[in-house]
């Protein structure tokens, strides 16, 4: 059964998309914990970030690379505003989705440590 992120790369469930290219889709956040809460999901699907393989290797360099991109465009790339890149893995970690996807947060000061 296809995930929930699955559903939207195949634009079966609507979604407010920031950023796509051939290796990964960026969609606003439904829940957002930040005034900017982006998810940057790869369309490969990869169940979660320590079940990744050698060969998810470009896809995992390049959700970091769009996350850089996608701050640039959102005018928070300076070091004076910031973000921060998150990813979940398992219960314990926060995980909602089973498909690996990035959290760009940003638009206020973040805590740390985190939740």
């Amino acid at each position: 059964m296809p995930t929930l992120f699955e559903k939207i790369i195949a634009r079966d469930i609507p979604a407010d998309i920031v950023h796509e290219d051939e290796l990964c889709i960026a969609i606003k956040d439904i829940n957002p914990q930040a005034p900017i809460h982006i998810l940057i999901i790869p369309k490969k699907p990869i169940t979660r970030v320590g079940e990744a393989e050698k060969a998810d290797r470009e896809v995992l360099g390049h959700l970091l690379l769009a996350g850089g991109k996608i701050a640039a465009d959102l005018g928070v790339l300076s070091t004076e505003k910031g973000f921060r890149l998150v990813i979940n893995h398992g219960k314990d970690g926060g995980e909602a989705v089973p498909h690996l996807h990035v959290h760009l947060l940003a638009g206020r000061g973040l805590t740390w440590p985190p939740g």
